[in-house]
Formats: structure tokens, sequence, C-alpha cells
């Protein structure tokens, strides 16, 4: 297996290590098609699949075949050892993945990007001592994913915090100019690490201080923004992760984890693209710029008192819904809190029975991370061909002539086309205001997290049904089955 083949750049290579880079190469095609498969609910499935094959190729010839610069293998107790971790890794990440809730997903993939990051810190920080003494480019991968790994550790438990309920808000003025100083102190000292003429032992104090300051700018980093912005946030964290692996791959010279860091991190760069372009905004808006940070309050808050509303209630709902030809469902954020979504897919087979044809709309940003609405409605099995992105639902909804809004605000608030000096003005929405009926579920008339009234609320043809979704939704099962 270690048999001499020839030499490349003056240095021999072996039969093992040409097997070792052609799997790699095979693990980078399976990950490329595990990520085409991702594009679609069908395939997703069969997409982790591939993926995780590819992963596991990857890892099991590099414990067998990989070879250190003195020609030695992984030794055995040293295996022993890489396995044990692995085979508690992987039991922590069975009974996780199989125990939480789709609407704790978010939560979860911030806790797997904070596990990336830390993973590619802690490698940069036992391997630095070995690439100071390399040239300056072994030291640049290892300081730039000391920084990276750092951030995405600590900014993804803060966003784990938010989504979860357990940090709150700080948008503080001043949080600007502390972010710009940590920024250019971790700038300032990453360059001076790796420039500095002083040999690995005694800058070993200043790449401690990188990592605690890249640390603290992790968490200040993510503070301050919105719970509105999270998705693109998430996004980007999660580019941030991959970036971090590609680094620790250029460290150990790893083919596979060079080119699966660049996957992720080039898939997270592009979907944070797509999510500020959903919002009409810019990357460094989200970032730091307030945006709104409202949220839906309980039933006696109410957003104009000068303008008002047309209630409805259970019955009138279901009649309506009952006898139209097309309902359109618009899930939001408020679906998930309130966790209807299999009361929501009660209520649409109901309709169904009926002979009313039923669709779902899905906005990009909908719910905590890109996907969040789909994950959801597939935990309650309703079926992907009645999932339509925004884009294929838009021009349907002039042929609609019912539109049940369960938890949205600002996706669907005709000012994003009609008010030039609205702060979502030119935000691509959901057109509901073009079909014949829409029937809002909310708690009551506060606004989303983008802080302004809804227009469609006050609307001729819209009507508010007050209360939890769940329990609205209860209702109006309970009634379209009284209906005969």
């Amino acid at each position: 297996m270690d048999k001499v083949l020839g030499t490349f750049n003056g240095m021999p290579y072996t039969v093992g290590e040409s097997i070792l880079e052609l799997s790699y190469l095979i693990a980078a095609l399976l990950f490329v098609y595990g990520l085409k498969l991702l594009s679609h609910p069908e395939t997703a499935r069969r997409g982790n699949l591939w993926a995780a094959g590819g992963m596991g190729l990857a890892m099991i010839t590099t414990l067998l075949l990989h070879r250190n610069s003195d020609g030695e293998g992984i030794s055995l107790t040293n295996l022993w050892i890489i396995l044990a971790a692995i085979g508690v890794g992987a039991a922590i990440g069975w009974m996780v993945a199989r125990k939480v809730k789709m609407t704790a997903m978010p939560q979860l993939v911030s806790i797997y990007n904070a596990t990336g990051g830390g993973a590619s810190m802690l490698v940069a920080l036992l391997e630095y001592p070995a690439a100071a003494a390399g040239d300056v480019g072994s030291i640049l991968v290892t300081v730039l994913g000391l920084i990276i790994g750092a951030v995405a550790f600590s900014g993804s438990l803060i966003a784990f915090g938010k989504l979860d309920g357990r940090v709150g808000d700080i948008m503080k003025p001043f949080m600007t100019y502390v972010n710009l100083v940590l920024l250019v102190a971790t700038i300032a000292l990453g360059v001076f690490i790796i420039f500095s003429p002083n040999p690995p032992a005694e800058m070993l104090w200043a790449i401690y201080a990188l990592t605690a300051i890249s640390l603290v700018y992790g968490v200040m980093f993510v503070m301050p923004i919105g719970g509105a912005d999270m998705p693109v946030v998430i996004s980007l964290l999660n580019s941030f992760t991959g970036i971090a692996a590609a680094m620790a791959g250029f460290i150990y010279n790893n083919q596979a984890m060079i080119l699966g860091g660049i996957l992720v991190g080039a898939a997270g760069m592009i979907l944070t693209i797509l999510m500020c372009k959903a919002m009409n905004r810019t990357l460094l808006n989200v970032l730091f710029g307030a945006f709104g940070g409202g949220d839906d309050g309980g039933p006696g808050e109410t957003g104009d008192s000068d303008k008002s509303v047309q209630k409805t209630f259970a019955d009138d709902v279901a009649i309506q819904c009952s006898y139209a030809n097309k309902v359109v469902i618009v899930p939001g954020y408020g679906l998930a809190v309130a966790q209807a979504q299999h009361v929501l897919k009660e209520v649409a087979s109901l309709l169904e029975e009926k002979g009313v044809e039923v669709a779902y709309g899905i906005h990009p940003v909908a719910g905590r991370m890109p996907g969040h609405m789909n994950v959801l409605l597939a935990e309650a099995d309703v079926p992907y061909d009645q999932l339509y992105d925004m884009d294929e639902i838009n021009p349907q909804f002039k042929n609609t002539n019912v539109v049940l809004i369960i938890g949205a605000n600002d996706v669907v608030n005709p000012a994003a086309k009609t008010s030039p000096g609205s702060p979502i003005y030119g935000m691509p929405i959901l057109n509901v205001d073009e079909a014949e009926r829409t029937i809002i579920f909310k708690r009551s008339l506060s606004p989303g997290y983008a802080g302004i009234d809804n227009d469609l609320f006050y609307s001729d043809q819209n009507q508010m049904f007050f209360g939890d979704a769940k329990k609205s939704l209860q209702e109006l099962s309970k009634a379209i089955k009284e209906l005969e």
C-alpha cells in the first residue's frame, strides 16, 4: 500500500497517498451531488445521505491511509481515542436530532454552527506552534481559522439564545462603536501575530488574547441584531463555519476539509445574499442597522387607533372557506410559536374533502431560518406539491377566493409596494391583497418585527381573526366539521 509510485515537486508519493487523495475527490463529488438533491424537499433526505456518505468515506480513508511527515500512520492509541470521540459525538447528535421539535430547528442549526466554529478554533489553537515554525502562509490560515471559528462559535451561541428566548435584543447606539473597536483590535492583533519575528513560545500570550477578543466580538457582533434578521445571521454564521473549516483543511493539508468548507462557506454566503434580497436590504444594513424589533403583543394592543378593522369568527371563516374554489394559506413565525402546524393541516384536509383547492405560499424569510416553514409543514405531512415559493404563488392570488394568513405580518404588508418612506419599501412580498378575501390570524394589531403598521389590517377585503393561532384553527376546524 505504501509503495512509492514516483515524485511530485521533488517529494515521493505512494499508493496509499494516491488512494487517499482519490477518496477526497470522490467525497467532494458526493458533497456536490448531495447539495444538488437538497434543492428539493422530495430529494433532500437522499441528499443528506449522499453527502454524509462522502464525509464518511473521507473519514475512513483518512484514518486508514493518512501518514505524517515521517511516513507514520495514526497510532493504535490515538485511533481508539478518535473512534471513541466519534461514537460519543454520533450518539449525542442522534439523540438530539431525534428529540428536537421542528419549531426548534433554527436553534439546533445554530448549535451545529457553534460546534463547527468551535472545532476550527481549537484546531487553530493546537496547531499554532507548528504553523508559526513555518512560512507566513501557514500562520495566516491558522490565524484566520482561529478568528473566524471563534466568531462563529460565540456568535452562534448568542443566536441560539435569541431564537430560544433566552437572550433579548440589545440595540444600543454605542454598541456599533464597541464592535468597531473590537474588530480593529482583532485585525491588528492578527496582523501582529502573522508578521511577528518572535518565536512561537513568546507569542502564545498573543494567540490566547486573539482568541478571547474574537470570542467577545462574536457575542457583541450578534447581540444588537434583531429577531427578524436571524435568518440572515444564521446563514452568515453558517458561511463563517464553512470558511473556518476550510482554513482548518489548509492547516492539515486535507483536501476533503478544504473542499467541504468551501462548499459550505459558498452556499451559506449565497443564501445570505438571497435572504437580504428577499428583505430588500443590504448585508451591512442587517448587521449594523436597527430594524424595528416589534413583536406580536397581547390582545389589548392596537395599531392605528384612527382606523377600524373587520373582525371575524370561526363560523364565518368556515363558511367562506368551505364554499371557496381556492384557498391559499400563508404561514409565518406565529404559526411556529403556536405549534399549530398539525391543526392547520387538519383544516386544509377538511377543506379538500369539500372540493376546495388548497395551496401554501411561502415567503423566503418567513420563520426564523431559511426553509423553516417548509420543514414545519413537512412535519405535519403537508404534501410537497402544495408548497409554493413567492414567485410561484404570487400569480395565483388573482384567482384565489380566500387567503388565510397565519402568524405572518411584514411579508404581506402592502406598504412594501405603496409607501416609499416605509422601511420595508421595495421588499418583495406575497401579493395577498390581490385575492378576493384575506383573513389574518393574529393575537392583536401590533406591528411585526419591522415596527410598522400593516395596511392590510384595515383593507375592506380583509378580516381579522383575533386569538392564539392554534386555538383559532381548532375553532375553525370544529366549525367546518359542523357545516352540512
